[in-house]
């Protein structure tokens, strides 16, 4: 029998690097052990950004269908967009024992652990607000109103961050890829999974008697 995998909730501001976080774990952890939940979503291509890769694209009118037939196991509302994540595809990952991963913000987050008391929670900071939005602007693709915008919204996000299990500070990469790593792995051995992956050799070792 296969081990169910994990539900990973990972949470940030926008430009504290939690895409390139959890892109540099992947690389180092195998994608047969660790996947990124990909989710669905109303808002227009970035350059470069595939369909069915990064997200998939859909019209508003097909997002709210996917609504009311309840297709979603989370969805948010963000920038005047829509953002989910889909139900089946989740559910089937995990049952092949699969850890999947959720980019999303701390209201999807919400939304995750009133369907998974389990699910571990992780939020990404950056090391200051000036280096936020320092970051920010090196992407060069946004203007000076939408990033007043994203920054406004990172304090509301990271206003959050208590309600998550984990913290990770994004000052040195490295050093926050190897926590999140570390997070991930102790994730396989919490004492339920343990529990039913060694059963017959704990009923051995407690056994009275022998």
């Amino acid at each position: 029998m296969t081990d169910r995998g994990s539900l990973i909730i990972v949470s940030a501001p926008s430009g504290a690097g939690k895409s390139s976080l959890i892109a540099a774990m992947i690389k180092a952890r195998g994608q047969h052990k660790v996947q990124v939940s990909i989710s669905h979503t109303t808002r227009a291509p970035r350059p470069g950004e595939e369909d069915g890769k990064h997200y998939h694209f859909v019209s508003q009118q097909e997002f709210m269908k996917m609504i009311d037939d309840h297709a979603f196991f989370e969805w948010a509302g963000v920038f005047g967009n829509f953002y989910g994540t889909s139900r089946h595809a989740v559910e089937a990952q995990l049952n092949q024992g699969v850890d999947v991963m959720f980019d999303i913000d701390w209201q999807g987050a919400q939304q995750i652990r009133k369907h998974d008391a389990d699910a571990i929670s992780v939020f990404i900071l950056p090391p200051s607000r000036a280096e936020l939005e320092q970051r920010l602007r090196k992407r060069g693709t946004d203007s000076e109103d939408i990033i007043a915008g994203r920054m406004a919204k990172a304090v509301a996000e990271m206003s959050h961050v208590h309600e998550y299990d984990y913290v990770i500070v994004n000052d040195d990469f490295d050093q926050a890829v190897e926590d999140l790593t570390s997070i991930v792995v102790s994730s396989r051995l919490r004492h339920a999974g343990q529990s039913e992956r060694h059963k017959a050799m704990l009923n051995e070792l407690l056994a009275e008697g022998s």
